[in-house]
């Protein structure tokens, strides 16, 4: 067989959500809305446990690094998919591509983990309670958070080598509203099968391990709370795990659905919905889910808006 005369491109063609004129400003609108109340929502969940004297918990730390992660991510994908709305043509740069994929893939791999990281922080609270802070001290916390975010850009820099090494001639509108690996090796003239084996393996391994940790960690802590006898306690120990079960089920949920399917049966146009739902909603629910079903978090709330008004009471009086 002859060899093919391949060019490899230098930048790709996002096609984005839709191709309806008449949707596009809405939609703009719509996401554009999203991402600020994400940015703020996740900034300010951060800025509260950080100067809240009751937040400095373990729990609440793991749940600023929940955050902080919800905001990049987020960051990296939806500035990009706004431009869709705006442009005839959204152009991305091979390298930017690459970046975008990178950041995108760390990001994700690091809510999964952060998610079991909180598990074991619950299990720990409501099995052991008299160990808790010796069990969850600072260096142990700090692991448990280093650890995912060290494993999560080695996994996305593994993977992103292996996508832009791939042959990408001629055709180089990606399908898509983001740079992602699956839409990306429908372009691809080069042999997909290891890639695919390997996106198979490594979503597998990471995803399905966080959800042991979860599931193991909830049938213990589910153990320990029908064995106490005080309601009122076991009332507090499920409001602490609802929250973290809620935003677990919908984040692994989405994203077993997304990845841990054969390529054979995977439609872009149902991956774009999907993608949608947790890079842009799953972002924006979690500064909900844990706020507004957190005693703590929200009179912390009330104290930094009371605070602030006092400020602004002040300021006006003096000028």
């Amino acid at each position: 067989m002859a060899p093919i005369n391949c060019t490899q491109v230098t930048e790709f063609i996002l096609v984005g959500l839709t191709d309806h004129p008449e949707l596009k400003m809405p939609l703009f609108v719509i996401f554009l809305s999203i991402y600020l109340f994400t940015a703020v929502g996740n900034l300010g969940l951060i800025l509260v446990i950080r100067t809240d004297a009751r937040l400095k918990t373990p729990m609440y730390f793991f749940l600023s690094n929940l955050a902080f992660v919800d905001f990049c991510y987020t960051s990296v994908i939806t500035p990009k998919m706004l431009g869709n709305f705006l442009y005839n043509v959204n152009i991305i740069s091979f390298n930017a591509c690459a970046a975008q994929l990178g950041c995108f893939l760390t990001f994700m791999i690091s809510e999964c983990l952060l998610l079991a990281s909180m598990a074991y922080d619950r299990y720990v609270a409501i099995c052991n309670p008299l160990l808790y802070m010796v069990t969850m001290s600072p260096g142990i916390c700090l692991q448990l958070v280093v650890v995912p975010y060290s494993y999560s850009f080695l996994m996305a820099f593994f993977h992103t080598i292996l996508t832009f090494h791939l042959s990408y001639c001629h055709s180089n509108i990606i399908n898509h509203f983001y740079c992602d690996d699956m839409p990306l090796l429908r372009l691809t003239y080069s042999d997909t099968h290891t890639k695919q084996l390997w996106i198979l393996a490594c979503a597998g391994i990471t995803f399905i391990s966080s959800v042991l940790i979860v599931f193991i960690s909830y049938m213990f802590i589910l153990s320990s709370i029908l064995k106490m006898r005080s309601a009122e306690g076991r009332q507090k120990a499920f409001s602490t795990c609802s929250s973290h079960m809620l935003a677990v089920t919908i984040f692994y949920g989405t994203l077993i659905f997304m990845y841990l399917q054969p390529s054979s049966s995977h439609s872009l146009d149902t991956d774009k919905v999907a993608s949608v739902f947790y890079t842009v909603i799953i972002p924006m629910l979690n500064p909900l889910i844990y706020s507004l079903r957190n005693k703590d978090v929200k009179e912390a709330l009330k104290k930094t808006v009371s605070n602030r008004n006092q400020v602004l009471v002040f300021i006006g009086i003096r000028n």
